[in-house]
């Protein structure tokens, strides 16, 4: 697998036609549900978030996945990248999947570039490989002024745009994304809408969480969650 991503590709805007009916599946969740255990025992009862939802995201593909909230968004997010079990049915990714939570996850004392070269070591590329990657998605967000920066410094935007960049950084073939909008000011939210298009016209797929959707033509497929379930909207 090519571990070298291509932030800017041929696609600038977030219309594209990525996802074809033939396209192959990279990411399939089938019945997947979920309770939470709520009161003290032994009154404890089971408060059911997912109730058989099912997902189908090909390659080439940019899937929105919305819902109120409360609705079992974060949690099924979680379930389809391996950072909670589900009771019940299963989850399949063909590839490597990227994964840029709600909250990011890095370490205080570590500089964007140190927080690469960690990652790029985790997912076993190499050093020509990382240091790419990095100088690409850089420029592709806009904050390689703040590559030596400690973590505990950067502004919530530029942390937002660090948690992003360390997601793509091994060139996934399936990205998923929970909020990625919060911090964003314009400039950035147009920047991360190129980066999603040239991902879809290379024939990555992306999965976008939100509890809205401000742009729905960018998407090839909007699901929402209701009731426990993923219904198309």
């Amino acid at each position: 697998m090519n571990t070298t991503p291509s932030p800017l590709g041929a696609a600038d805007e977030g219309q594209g036609t990525g996802g074809g009916a033939d396209a192959t599946p990279v990411l399939e969740a089938s019945g997947i549900r979920k309770a939470y255990r709520r009161g003290v025992w032994p009154l404890r009862r089971g408060l059911p978030v997912l109730r058989g939802a099912d997902l189908s995201v090909r390659a080439g593909e940019v899937v929105g996945l919305v819902g109120e909230n409360g609705s079992g968004k974060s949690t099924f997010m979680k379930i389809l990248v391996g950072g909670l079990a589900a009771d019940v049915g299963t989850v399949s990714i063909s590839g490597r999947a990227g994964y840029c939570p709600q909250e990011p996850v890095v370490y205080e004392r570590l500089t964007c570039d140190e927080h690469f070269e960690l990652f790029g070591r985790a997912y076993r590329m190499s050093v020509d490989a990382e240091r790419r990657a990095r100088s690409g998605l850089y420029k592709a967000l806009g904050f390689e002024q703040y590559a030596t920066t400690r973590a505990d410094r950067l502004s919530g935007g530029t942390l937002a745009k660090l948690n992003l960049g360390l997601a793509l950084l091994a060139d996934p073939d399936v990205l998923l994304l929970d909020e990625p909008y919060a911090g964003f000011d314009w400039d950035t939210y147009v920047k991360f809408w190129q980066l999603v298009a040239s991902r879809r016209a290379i024939g990555r797929a992306v999965v976008i969480i939100s509890h809205f959707v401000a742009d729905e033509e960018r998407f090839d497929r909007i699901i929402e969650l209701r009731d426990g379930r993923a219904v198309p909207r």
